[in-house]
C-alpha cells in the first residue's frame, strides 16, 4: 500500500489540503470574534461555552476513528466525507436561529473536522519522502499560526461589514476547492480485500471520551467536582475506557492498535504533546485577562501577547524541517523542549511593571517551543509507522493535544479560581467581589473604588503567579520528555 503514486499531482494536492486545513484551523478563532453578536441575535447567553465545547467535543471524539477508517479505506474517502459534514455543518450553522440549534450545528461542525486536520497531515505522509515531509509539515504549520492572526481580523471585518452567519459560510468554496484537488489530483493504492470495522471500539471510544470532555467543560464552573454529575460522568469514563482496552486487545483489528503504547518515540511524543497542549491552553486562557485586567491595555494589545505565540510557532516548524535533516530529531526535540521550559520559566516572573512587551517576547519563545516539537514528534511518529497505521498514528497523536487542551483548561481554571477564593478569604473580604470579569470592562473598573481596584487585580496577580509556576513545572516535564526522546536520524529511515 502506498500514497506515492506517480500520477498524484503533489502540488495541487498540497494546495487542496493547505485550503482545507485553513478552514478548520480559522474556526476556533474567527468565531469567538464574532459570539457577542451571535448572541445578541440569538440570545442563549448561558449556552455561550458549549459553541465552543460542543466544537472541541467532537472533533476530540472522532480523530481517533476518522485516523482508523483512513488505515482501512485509504485517505481520499475518509477526507472528502468529513469535509462535506463539515461543510454541511457550516452552512447550517449560518442558518440556526436558536443558540440552541446553532450549538447542534457545531456539532455536525466538530465531527466534519474531526478528519480534516489529521488526515490532511497523513497524506502529507503519504505524498512526500521523510526529508520533503519534514519541510511540508512546517509548512502546515503555518496554516496554523496564520488562521490564529488573521482570523479575529476577519472575523471582525464580517461581523462590520456583512453578516456573522458569513464567518460559516466563507468555509464553503474553500472546502469545495480543497475536496476538488484531493479528488481529482490525490491517488492511492489501497487493499480492496473486505475490511473488519472495530464498531464496539469505535462506540466505547467515543462514550468514554465524550464523558471526559464534558466533565472538563462543566466541571469546577457549572458543576462541582464532588457533585453527582460530574461523579456518575467519570465513572462512565472509567467503565468505558477500561472496556475499550480490553475489548481492543481481543480484537483483530482494533480501533486503536495498542502496539502503539509499546513504540518509547510514540509514547514520549504523545505525552510530550499532551503537556504542551495544556501549556497553550494556560496562555490563552489567562494571558488577555491578565493584560486587560491586571495591566490595564486593551483588547487589542492583549491579543497582541498571543499573536507572538502563533507568529513563533510556524517560523519554528518551519525551522525544524530542515533541522531534523541536518541534526536529527533528538536534538531538535531537545531544542523545543528547551524553548517551553524558559519560556514558561519567564512567565513566573510576569507582573504588572514588565509590561505587555515581556509577555509578548515569552509567548513568543513559548511558540518557538511548540513549532519545534509539534513538527519533530509528528514527522517521527510518521516514519516509524507502515503505511497501513499511519492515519491512527497521526491521529492519536493529534488527539493527545486537544486532549491537553482539554485537561488544560479544567486543571489550570480550577488552580486559578482556588486560588482566587483563599485570597479572598485570607482577607476577609466577600468572594462576591473575585469577579475579575469586571476588569475586563474598562467602564466598569473605572467605577471601582481605588482600594477595591487594587484588591482584586492583586488576588487576580497572585493567583495567575501560581497558574504560571504550574505550567512552568509542566514545562519542566515537557524538557524532560524531550531528553528521553529516543535517537532517529534521517538516514536510518526511507
Amino acid at each position: 500500500m502506498s500514497g506515492k503514486n506517480k500520477e498524484t499531482k503533489r502540488t495541487l494536492v498540497l494546495i487542496a489540503l493547505i485550503l482545507s486545513m485553513f478552514i478548520a484551523a480559522i474556526e476556533g478563532t474567527i468565531v469567538a470574534t464574532a459570539m457577542p453578536n451571535i448572541v445578541s441575535d440569538l440570545g442563549g447567553f448561558s449556552m455561550y461555552s458549549w459553541v465552543f465545547s460542543s466544537f472541541l467535543l467532537m472533533q476530540a471524539v472522532t480523530t481517533m476513528i476518522y485516523g482508523k477508517l483512513s488505515d482501512l479505506f485509504g485517505r481520499k474517502p475518509i477526507f472528502l466525507i468529513g469535509v462535506i459534514i463539515f461543510l454541511v455543518g457550516s452552512i447550517l450553522c449560518g442558518l440556526a436561529d436558536t443558540m440552541t440549534l446553532l450549538i447542534i450545528f457545531r456539532v455536525i461542525q466538530g465531527i466534519g473536522a474531526g478528519a480534516i486536520q489529521p488526515i490532511v497531515t497523513t497524506i502529507v505522509g503519504d505524498m512526500y519522502t521523510i526529508k520533503e515531509r519534514s519541510k511540508i509539515q512546517g509548512y502546515l504549520a503555518s496554516v496554523w499560526g496564520i488562521s490564529s492572526v488573521i482570523g479575529p481580523l476577519l472575523g471582525g471585518i464580517i461581523v462590520n461589514y456583512v453578516h456573522w452567519a458569513w464567518i460559516f459560510w466563507m468555509n464553503i468554496p474553500l472546502g469545495i476547492i480543497g475536496m476538488i484537488g484531493v479528488y481529482l489530483f490525490f491517488h492511492e493504492e489501497v487493499d480492496t480485500t473486505k475490511k473488519s470495522i472495530d464498531y464496539l471500539g469505535a462506540g466505547l471510544f467515543f462514550i468514554a471520551i465524550s464523558a471526559l470532555i464534558i466533565v472538563f467543560v462543566q466541571a469546577g464552573a457549572v458543576w462541582s467536582w464532588t457533585s453527582f454529575e460530574t461523579l456518575s460522568l467519570l465513572g462512565l469514563f472509567f467503565i468505558a475506557i477500561s472496556y475499550f482496552v480490553y475489548h481492543e486487545y481481543r480484537t483483530k483489528s482494533p480501533m486503536m492498535p495498542l502496539e502503539l503504547w509499546q513504540n518509547k518515540l510514540i509514547v514520549i511524543s504523545n505525552l510530550a504533546t499532551l503537556f504542551s497542549g495544556m501549556i497553550i491552553l494556560g496562555l490563552s486562557s489567562f494571558l488577555p485577562t491578565y493584560v486587560q485586567g491586571v495591566m490595564e491595555h486593551s483588547a487589542i494589545v492583549a491579543g497582541f501577547t498571543l499573536s507572538t505565540l502563533s507568529i513563533g510557532w510556524p517560523i519554528a516548524a518551519t525551522i525544524a524541517g530542515h533541522l531534523v535533516i541536518k541534526i536529527g530529531f533528538r536534538p531538535t526535540a531537545i531544542m523545543g523542549g528547551t524553548a517551553l521550559l524558559i519560556g514558561t520559566f519567564l512567565f513566573v516572573f510576569l507582573d504588572p511593571l514588565k509590561g505587555p512587551v515581556y509577555a509578548g517576547i515569552s509567548s513568543f519563545i513559548v511558540g518557538i517551543g511548540m513549532g519545534l516539537t509539534s513538527t519533530t514528534f509528528i514527522v517521527a511518529i510518521q516514519s516509524t509507522v507502515p503505511w497501513e497505521k499511519r492515519g491512527v498514528a497521526t491521529s492519536l497523536n493529534m488527539f493527545m493535544r486537544i486532549i491537553g487542551s482539554a485537561v488544560g483548561a479544567a486543571f489550570l481554571g480550577g488552580i486559578l479560581n482556588q486560588q482566587l477564593r483563599h485570597y479572598f478569604i485570607d482577607r476577609n473580604e466577600d468572594q462576591s467581589v473575585a469577579n475579575t470579569e469586571i476588569l475586563l470592562d474598562e467602564a466598569r473598573r473605572e467605577q471601582l473604588s481605588p482600594s477595591l481596584l487594587e484588591l482584586i487585580q492583586n488576588g487576580l496577580t497572585s493567583s495567575l503567579h501560581t497558574v504560571y509556576l504550574v505550567m512552568f513545572g509542566i514545562g519542566i516535564l515537557t524538557f524532560i520528555l524531550t531528553l528521553l526522546f529516543p535517537k532517529l536520524t534521517v538516514e536510518s529511515k526511507k
